[in-house]
């Protein structure tokens, strides 16, 4: 375990990686913050669970157990208690956490599938003397145990786990981290927990059939305590120790860290039939039975519910390869990610995926980055060129030299970000677990009551009393109404991320579902950030090929955006430069040079009026006696053009830079520059008002004229010109008091201050971008507007599905629980429809997110 007492500029403070140490940090000013991760925390008892043990510490401030991360979070006062004992509550609870240092090995354990699985091989470990940290991972089926290597062996860990009951199909090192996994769904319906269900099934069955088919062979074979047993109830006792074993054990834990969930619940109804059968003669060996084996299928439903939500981030994981082709030493070698060093260079052939993120230093070839951008369509690499871990060679043959190691690439850190992501609990979410508080104790007590109540009231015999009661123990549980948010919000995010689209928390998801207006910054948002050549008018007889020579000569010295911008369009065209002398920057006009030995000059128009020229009366060039239609378009009189009236303004209200070029006879050509418009910008405004964003508006620091054509020209409502970074704030925060929910986007590092003054930051371009992953609360992994519209739609249903999950789950509880009393609720269907139904369902609704999709890719 690590304490530390400062925090990275990132902001992950505090933070520990799902496979690393626990860690403590704090503010000078503030209490310890420390984060442990528990991965087989897994369900809404697990936390239960483990924040009732770590509760039990003095000095504890607050406790927040992440089911859908298996992280917790504990903040304390450090003169009362320290991390070690945190974690040593966490391991009371039945739970481990992982420690650093020692000799560390991965089981795999394809049946351990569920957090009471996981929790009975920690307490099979428990035992074993030398154990540092034992984490469990029910999501890919794996353990990974440190322990000390002469205090026990290798045999004694495998021994240990086998005897929870579960099988240790493959022992590996801790660097040997494939993340290729069993199909924990296939293989879920055959699991020892599946097994011993069915087979309890087959004696509920039988049971049932001595009980109403065969009465003629439902003999009397003994008694106890004065309480008959005939053959259907001896059957009935066989389908309860068959299926309740794994019940009763998590109920066992339960107890012992005093939490009422779930599994003591169930624990105590099945207890309690069997107690009334036997002690009272009550005869309820059929509902122990089948309480024992519906909620253990009801186990199994959820956990396979669980898992297909749980696997849309396995399959994030899933997209690196788990090696690398390596040249060293003028060889190719195949080596395990983790072993390939930054700095070594891979070889990448068509149709493979890149292992690591680098740098192409030979080779052509197209890549596929929707896995990262969502981008659908291939981009070419070349020479120097970026490329990211888990996007695919198409065509062609690269060589890459690694930039970052595999633990620190795009995509892990994509994957730690969506791990950590579910951390940040919705204002649902938070309402849902202050409710759920209260929910558990008051349907006990009315399950007390009922049982107490209805034969006096409801004149039914004290054995249906006891059903009635055990029955409300059964709905006690709120685990369906508790998992609605997280799964909703893990199939968001992960679903998100599959489409390009990073969200660093729920809380982030739900608020930009609640977005009312959405801020754009200009450049490098709604534009590309790139000045180009938009516009070359030829006057006086030239063309546009001689006005761009001459414009390329005497702009390829400067080092102004505008110029290299010349020099590039030049370039583009094959245009060759003439032969350059005596060039001279003119400061705040333009540049003069010799172009062949004639003056030539380029600038602003005030330079040419300056020279004498009348900007009023210029001949535009035709073309076969015909003016061109440039030139056409901004001519008013046949094939004369007023410069400073019309041609000049017109070009300029388009937001373009106008560069006059000429020598100092002869004005030759108009050449406007711009910062193109985004070619989906407009398309995605549009999109943003059809969904329902109330307001869209600019914020840009360029001037007004350039601020309101592109406005104009994208649609946007409103904008506001000629901002610096704090006053762009400014603007955010007024926008905020007017509408409250306000979404900014930028390109996550000239507009931070914006972005973190906004209600939700959305990052342009985010990929391979460290700052920009870091600084907003949403990253648009490519530079694709559209991804925008796919986002506000995703939050938007995120939303619904919550809404519906929560009061759906609630409505089913309650109508349930208040018809019980009247005998309307069998105890089945409260396992079925109260527990498993609810469960099932509204993690099938939260998995409908994975079907919305970005317009601009396949996802």
């Amino acid at each position: 375990m690590t304490e530390s007492d400062g925090c990275s500029d990132g902001g992950a403070c505090g933070g520990a990686s799902a496979d690393g140490p626990p860690t403590a940090t704090h503010s000078h000013d503030g209490p310890h913050v420390a984060q442990l991760s528990v991965p087989e925390m897994d369900c809404p008892s697990c936390a239960g669970k483990v924040e009732s043990s770590v509760r039990e510490l003095s000095g504890i401030k607050a406790v927040d157990p992440q089911v859908t991360t298996g992280r917790l979070t504990v903040e304390y006062d450090e003169t009362e208690t320290d991390v070690d004992a945190i974690a040593a509550r966490v391991e009371a609870a039945g739970y481990t956490v992982p420690d650093d240092g020692g000799e560390t090995l991965r089981f795999s354990v394809p049946e351990m599938d569920c957090a009471s699985c996981a929790g009975k091989v920690e307490s099979a470990l428990g035992g074993v003397d030398g154990i540092r940290s034992a984490e469990t991972r029910p999501t890919t089926g794996t353990v990974v145990v440190t322990y000390d290597r002469d205090a026990t062996t290798e045999g004694d860990l495998v021994a240990a786990i086998e005897s929870a009951g579960y099988e240790v199909t493959e022992t590996t090192g801790e660097d040997d981290t494939g993340t290729r996994q069993p199909d924990e769904n296939g293989s879920l319906w055959t699991s020892s927990r599946a097994l011993k269900t069915w087979a309890s099934g087959v004696f509920v069955a039988f049971g049932l059939l001595f009980e109403f088919l065969l009465r003629g062979a439902n003999a009397q074979v003994g008694s106890v305590l004065g309480s008959p047993l005939h053959v259907a109830d001896i059957l009935f006792l066989i389908a309860v120790a068959t299926g309740g074993q794994e019940i009763l054990r998590g109920g066992y834990y339960s107890l012992k860290n005093r939490n009422l969930d779930i599994d003591l619940l169930m624990s105590i109804a099945i207890l309690g039939a069997l107690t009334a059968s036997l002690a009272f003669g009550e005869a309820l060996y059929f509902e122990a039975a089948t309480l024992a084996f519906l909620f253990s299928i009801a186990e199994l439903l959820e956990r396979y519910s669980m898992d297909r939500a749980r696997n849309s981030l396995a399959e994030l994981m899933d997209l690196s390869p788990d090696e690398a082709t390596v040249k060293r030493d003028g060889a190719e070698e195949v080596l395990p990610v983790d072993d390939v060093q930054v700095g070594d260079v891979v070889v990448i052939r068509p149709g493979e995926k890149i292992p690591m993120d680098g740098e192409v230093i030979d080779g052509t070839s197209a890549v596929n980055q929707a896995p990262i951008t969502g981008e659908s369509v291939p981009v070419d690499k070349t020479e120097g060129d970026e490329v990211y871990a888990g996007t695919i060679n198409e065509e062609g043959y690269l060589e890459v030299q690694v930039t970052a190691a595999a633990s620190d690439n795009t995509l892990s850190r994509i994957v730690q970000m969506v791990e950590d992501a579910q951390s940040n609990k919705t204002e649902r979410e938070q309402f849902v677990e202050r409710f759920s508080a209260y929910y558990t104790p008051v349907v006990v007590a009315f399950a007390v009551l009922v049982t107490l109540s209805s034969p006096a009231v409801f004149g039914v015999a004290w054995s249906t009393a006891v059903v009635h009661g055990l029955t409300l123990l059964v709905l006690a549980c709120p685990c369906a109404f508790v998992i609605s948010t997280p799964v909703s919000v893990v199939s968001g995010i992960t679903s998100a991320a599959k489409n390009g689209v990073l969200i660093k928390g729920g809380n982030h998801l739900e608020a930009m579902g609640d977005v009312d207006v959405v801020a754009f910054d200009k450049t490098g948002t709604l534009t590309k950030g790139e000045l180009t050549v938009t516009d070359v008018v030829p006057l006086n007889g030239n063309t546009e090929q001689g006005v761009l020579q001459c414009a390329r000569g005497l702009e390829q010295r400067s080092e102004h955006p505008i110029g290299e911008a010349i020099v590039a369009e030049a370039g583009t065209t094959g245009v060759e430069s003439a032969d350059v002398d005596d060039f001279e920057s003119i400061t705040g006009k333009g540049v003069r040079a010799d172009l062949d030995g004639t003056p030539h000059y380029a600038g602003k128009p005030g330079l040419f009026e300056e020279l004498g020229f009348d900007l009023s009366h210029v001949h535009a060039t035709t073309d076969g006696g015909v003016v061109t239609k440039t030139a056409q378009q901004l001519c008013e009189r046949n094939n004369c053009l007023d410069l400073l009236e019309d041609a000049v303004p017109e070009l300029q209200a388009e937001g373009k830079t106008v560069v006059i070029v000429g020598t100092d006879e002869e004005i030759e050509g108009i050449i406007a520059v711009a910062d193109e418009v985004r070619p989906e910008a407009k398309a995605t405004v549009s999109r943003l008002r059809d969904l329902g964003v109330e307001r869209t508006v600019m914020l840009t620091g360029d001037n007004e004229r350039t601020a309101g054509a592109i406005a104009r020209e994208v649609g946007i409502d409103d904008y506001q010109a000629e901002l610096l970074p704090d006053e762009k704030v400014a603007a955010i925060d007024d926008l905020v008091a007017e509408y409250e929910n306000v979404a900014m986007v930028g390109d996550g590092i000239n507009d931070a201050p914006a972005l973190a003054s906004a209600t939700v930051g959305v990052a342009m371009g985010a990929a391979g971008t460290d700052t920009a992953l870091e600084t907003a609360d949403i990253a648009l992994m490519s530079d694709d507007l559209s991804k925008l519209p796919y986002l506000y739609e995703l939050a938007n249903d995120a939303n619904v599905v919550i809404r519906q999950n929560i009061w759906a789950s609630l409505a089913v509880k309650a109508g349930l629980a208040l018809a019980v009393p009247f005998g309307l609720v069998p105890i089945w269907a409260a396992v079925l429809a109260g527990d498993a139904g609810m469960t099932t369902a509204v993690t099938g609704n939260a998995m409908r997110l994975s079907r919305v999709r970005s317009e601009s890719g396949d996802g």
